[in-house]
């Protein structure tokens, strides 16, 4: 009310009067954003990686590019068409809009019209003792009200309104982010399943020709028939895996179906051999900054700003409100008459109210707003600590993948070359076959192994990314 306390206090400022009925002087708190005692970086050290900076150039739209993928870009396009959350987020936000607009014309005076016409007879007052008969009325008026918004009622709704649309708008680019990363992440798994379903096949042949070889052998008499019954299982417990690897293909299908808008007898995708996805090169030092464009942290900010401005629509109601109004029309017995001077009619006016009593209404609804808006605060910051932990959690998980891999590579290695050197002496009959069946089992289990940690890193830098509120600039795949 600062506008009105300094024209009423202060008379040389009597001419802002005028202005400042029409524009009215807003009451509550002005905005302020709450502070954060946030570092400038985060604790977790990628030492070797690549550096980047929020001011290096903004994001991409299509983040998920670098994964190099040409079917994944195609089912994310297929996303926004037919993801039916996101049309339901959509349709969110234009109603927030068309709130606005509703809210707004309230700073706007009324203009209604009306048109009436009537047969009546009135009593006879005068005491002549004849009656007048009944007569027509014809009546037309154009009505003009105006609730001007002196202490910035309409104007903090506005405000709230405004940034609840700031607030929808960061919803639906949240829920845009998280859907395209729960695809992405399904994805990966129907990829690593199609890696693990090749692998699987391959060794399911690779037993099936051992086991030809011991039967060959069992046959020359150089082995017992325990080295066959061996082959026979490895051979048979290798095509269980391998079926069993089809139920989770399936879910990561359906999953991906879902996703996109289409039900799974309309969905598929042609099985690959490889995993073809490339890992994305992760930034050396990931600034806090970064944070500020997660959609849930900006949606969080933006419901503390609609309760701050309701707090002045309760402040506003402590206060008088002014009505100015206006009327003009005509009014006869017969319609030539209808436009004539006698019967022109009009009034102006002006109505101030006040309300004196109300059992402590006012002041409960302004207690729970500002209570609302601390707890918009306290959700605020809640937010902004969960980002920080969801960011160190998966640049932790990324550097230790990252020491796990070359290890794992290493493992692959020996495994194979262990792999080829029983089955060598096996075949110089200086082995048995339970130590080809460890060989192999170890070199399985190495391939394997070395596909779920691809995945789990493709996972990781995909959680980063949404951490990160859809990546960092510069996002490349690594060679």
């Amino acid at each position: 009310m600062g506008c009105m306390k300094l024209i009423f206090e202060n008379g040389k400022y009597w001419w802002m009067l005028p202005a400042a009925l029409l524009t009215g002087c807003m009451v509550g708190p002005d905005y302020v954003r709450p502070q954060l005692d946030i570092p400038a970086a985060y604790s977790e050290p990628t030492a070797g990686w690549k550096h980047a900076h929020p001011s290096d150039e903004k994001l991409d739209a299509t983040w998920w590019i670098p994964y190099g993928d040409e079917t994944l870009n195609q089912l994310m396009s297929e996303i926004d068409i037919n993801n039916q959350n996101l049309k339901a987020a959509e349709a969110r936000y234009r109603q927030a809009q068309a709130q606005l607009r509703a809210t707004t014309a309230n700073l706007f005076p009324t203009l209604n019209a009306n048109v009436s016409t009537g047969r009546g007879q009135s009593a006879n007052l005068g005491g002549s003792g004849t009656q007048r008969g009944p007569t027509d009325q014809y009546h037309f008026s154009l009505n003009a009200a105006w609730d001007i918004d002196l202490w910035g009622r309409v104007q903090r709704s506005v405000e709230a309104q405004t940034a609840n649309i700031q607030v929808t708008e960061a919803q639906l680019a949240a829920l845009r982010l998280s859907t395209q990363t729960a695809l992405l992440q399904a994805y990966i798994a129907l990829r690593v399943g199609d890696a693990q379903q090749k692998l699987m096949e391959e060794t399911v042949e690779a037993y099936a020709r051992s086991l030809e070889m011991t039967q060959n052998r069992y046959q020359a008499g150089i082995i017992t028939r325990a080295d066959v019954s061996q082959a026979q299982t490895q051979l048979e417990s290798a095509r269980t895996q391998l079926i069993d690897l089809e139920i989770s293909r399936i879910q990561s299908r359906n999953a991906l179906a879902l996703l996109v808008g289409k039900v799974p007898s309309q969905f598929s995708l042609a099985f690959l051999d490889t995993l073809p996805l490339k890992l994305p090169e992760i930034p050396v030092t990931v600034d806090s900054e970064w944070l500020e464009r997660r959609p849930d942290v900006a949606a969080a900010e933006r419901r503390v700003a609609v309760a701050n401005a309701e707090i002045g629509v309760a402040q506003a109601a402590f206060y008088p409100s002014l009505t100015l109004s206006a009327s003009g029309g005509y009014q006869a017995n017969r319609w030539s008459d209808w436009f004539d001077v006698p019967g022109r009619v009009w009034s102006l006016g002006a109505g101030l109210a006040q309300l004196i009593f109300d059992g402590g209404r006012r002041s409960a609804m302004k207690d729970s707003m500002v209570a609302a808006y601390d707890a918009t605060v306290a959700d605020y910051k809640q937010t902004v600590l969960i980002a920080f932990q969801e960011v160190e959690n998966q640049l932790t998980t990324l550097r230790v993948l990252d020491d796990e891999w070359r290890s794992q590579q290493a493992a692959l290695s020996a495994a194979r070359d262990t792999e080829a050197l029983i089955l060598n002496q096996y075949k110089a009959g200086t082995t048995t076959y339970i130590n080809v069946v460890v060989a192999q089992t170890a070199r399985l289990n190495a391939e394997n192994n070395t596909i779920r940690l691809r995945g789990r890193q493709l996972a990781a830098s995909v959680a980063l990314i949404n951490a990160l509120g859809g990546g960092w600039p510069g996002l490349v795949s690594l060679p």
